[in-house]
């Protein structure tokens, strides 16, 4: 674990998270209005809140992504391929696509790689892949990547959350796979400051939670303390 707090300044990487499915509106307003006061990366919603958070960070320096095919991955091409497009169509500039588990565990990969390489072409903008690392052997984890890579994804992702959280090993794992080529998302189960930083120094280049203004907060008061 970090220990001595490197210097790394965290809101940058931060996908600010709202997935929970009893999310409001009233709850999407204030989640835009911190990405923008925090400067954080991104907001990350559901599609139905897209256009309300594309109006909400218009002309500012957050973007606005959603998922699609959100838990499972195992909704049909022609669906998720629908989802984004109108994801896309009501202001979302960047997509976090669960991959379908099940064609990859089946070795269907020339489908698996259509998926997502369709999704990325037709769309244009920027496509973040999510693996579920908690679910995959190092294969597969490792096969996966390289067809994403291929089919033009931005980033890969460890995790909805659903099913475990991202981990330093997991990270470094893509890390080593992905040779800097693309971005790695580290999301799910980031609780505190320290584990943040950990995720970044093995190769993260973005976090995906919700926690992220409590992670801010708790690398202040870290720091007063150090200069007490």
């Amino acid at each position: 674990m970090a220990t001595n707090l490197p210097d790394i300044d965290i809101a940058p990487f931060i996908d600010h998270a709202l997935l929970n499915p009893t999310a409001t509106p009233e709850q999407v307003e204030k989640w835009c209005a911190d990405a923008d006061r925090f400067q954080f990366a991104a907001v990350c919603i559901y599609p139905a809140y897209v256009r309300q958070a594309a109006n909400l960070l218009y002309n500012k320096k957050p973007k606005v992504c959603t998922v699609i095919g959100f838990p499972s991955g195992a909704t049909t091409s022609a669906t998720k391929l629908y989802e984004a497009q109108e994801a896309v169509d009501n202001g979302a500039t960047e997509l976090d696509v669960v991959i379908n588990l099940g064609w990859l565990k089946a070795g269907k990969t020339t489908e698996f790689h259509r998926e997502i390489a369709e999704i990325c072409d037709r769309t244009g903008i920027t496509v973040k892949a999510i693996l579920e690392t908690a679910l995959l052997t190092d294969a597969e984890k490792r096969l996966a990547a390289e067809i994403l890579m291929d089919a033009g994804v931005a980033y890969l992702k460890t995790s909805t959350g659903f099913y475990g959280g991202a981990t330093v090993e997991d990270v470094s794992f893509l890390a080593e796979i992905t040779k800097q080529q693309i971005g790695i998302k580290a999301s799910g189960g980031i609780h505190t400051c320290s584990e943040a930083i950990d995720l970044l120094v093995a190769g993260a280049t973005r976090l995906g939670t919700s926690r992220g203004v409590e992670l801010l907060r708790e690398r202040d008061n870290l720091e007063k303390e150090v200069k007490s």
